[in-house]
């Protein structure tokens, strides 16, 4: 009862009173809520029990740069449950390799991360924070003037508690997994019929496939993109299959809710949930800096993200003060590295060699792996001379454009692989 109550309570907050149409207001909820936040880990963290107590915004910015590999290294000091990493560890691997992950460590959530930093990482989520997050979730993403009776379809590599939070006895919710056989889960969602899907965008495109074949006949009211980027070609491709004006993202990670498509299609950072600070790497592009200021189970403080985001000119015409940013571009490591005439080296966006194969005719899938500072393998659905031709154009226009040795490019078939999360630009040596 206390679950629900609390689900509730986040939901009616996040939908009709936090709405921060003033950046003033906004900084100043910011500001007070980190202060709190720190309070409280002061208080019940042993790792931040050390740490100078935080009054103010100048000294919370003094505080250490975390990331995955710091917050493994102090797991045991850092969570205020008093839990141990090892075992912690152990849970998480048995749920992953069972399939079954209802077990949890002294009633809290425990899982995987499941990014592509390179690291093993764990997340931890209390009862409470399970609630507080469904219900954010609800209230950003339930279409307007129908709260109830929807079907909730998420596919998604592991399934956690978590997501199972969102399901109650006015809203159903199937979890699919995509480590089993498509063709079963397909069968499974032309009778569940969904209201909103929620899958990846690897997984999207072949629901996409199967509608337009017409083996799969389903219409639902919306469409959410979660856990891997989503290319431009692939947002156009889907509104036109799905028949919606709005292709929705939820940018959703270990590290926590961090952006949702608003009503009028922009994206805006969760700045009523997470502090964001910006560390740009240009005029628009940022690395985010996060601290989760509503979780406390495992502290989320100054948290260095490897993605970049691209930050929006303009003010969201739904009126919210919360940051709009044009889109998730990719991770920083998978920055492409050229190097020009005298050796010097040249950073390539992904961003930018995604837009090269927008302008390319005739290719639906593809993914581009840089293996060397004067080499990338092109993967593609369709690889006939003239598509191999009109993409070592578009790389050398941009090579030209940017003034980079274009690289040797060599040409493989394009094959799905549902096991792993997609990358479409994707650079593979250091």
């Amino acid at each position: 009862m206390q679950n629900k109550l609390t689900t509730l309570r986040y939901f009616v907050e996040t939908r009709w009173f936090k709405k921060f149409k003033s950046a003033k207001k906004l900084q100043v909820f910011q500001e007070k809520m980190v202060i709190q936040h720190m309070a409280f880990l002061k208080e019940h963290s042993p790792y931040f029990a050390k740490l100078p107590a935080i009054t103010n915004m100048d000294k919370f910015k003094q505080l250490p740069i975390m990331d995955k590999s710091v917050m493994m290294g102090h797991f045991n000091a850092m969570n205020t449950l008093g839990l141990d990493k090892e075992k912690a560890l152990k849970i998480a691997i048995k749920s992953e390799k069972s399939r079954n992950f209802t077990p949890t460590y002294n009633g809290v959530s425990v899982g995987l991360s499941s990014g592509t930093s390179g690291h093993r990482g764990l997340f931890l989520v209390s009862n409470e924070e399970r609630s507080a997050w469904a219900g954010a979730v609800l209230a950003k993403y339930l279409p307007k003037g129908k709260l109830f009776g929807h079907r909730i379809a998420f596919f998604l590599r592991a399934n956690n508690n978590l997501y199972e939070t969102v399901g109650s006895t006015l809203i159903k919710f199937k979890y699919f997994d995509i480590y089993k056989p498509m063709e079963d889960n397909i069968a499974i969602l032309a009778i569940y019929n969904p209201t909103i899907l929620v899958a990846p965008p690897s997984v999207l495109g072949v629901i996409a496939d199967k509608i337009v074949s017409g083996e799969l006949s389903i219409k639902p009211q919306k469409v959410i993109s979660v856990a891997e980027v989503l290319s431009v070609k692939d947002e156009k491709r889907f509104k036109k299959v799905f028949r919606t004006k709005i292709i929705f993202q939820a940018y959703q990670c270990t590290e926590g809710f961090l952006a949702y498509t608003c009503e009028e299609g922009s994206l805006h950072l969760n700045e009523d949930i997470v502090y964001i600070e910006k560390e740009f790497l240009d005029n628009r592009r940022f690395v985010p800096i996060v601290t989760d200021f509503r979780r406390t189970s495992q502290p989320i403080i100054r948290y260095r993200l490897n993605d970049i985001l691209v930050a929006s000119k303009v003010r969201c015409s739904c009126g919210s003060a919360m940051t709009v940013i044009d889109r998730i571009e990719g991770r920083e490591d998978d920055i492409f590295l050229f190097k020009d005439s005298s050796g010097k080296l040249i950073k390539v966006y992904p961003d930018m060699i995604s837009r090269c194969m927008l302008y390319v005719k005739n290719i639906k899938e593809y993914r581009v792996v840089q293996t060397g500072y004067n080499r990338a393998t092109i993967y593609l659905d369709n690889i006939d001379a003239a598509v191999q031709k009109a993409v070592i154009n578009e790389l050398a226009q941009l090579a030209r454009k940017l003034s980079f040795n274009s690289p040797k490019l060599s040409f493989e078939l394009y094959q799905l692989d549902l096991s792993r999360k997609l990358k479409r630009i994707e650079r593979q040596f250091k």
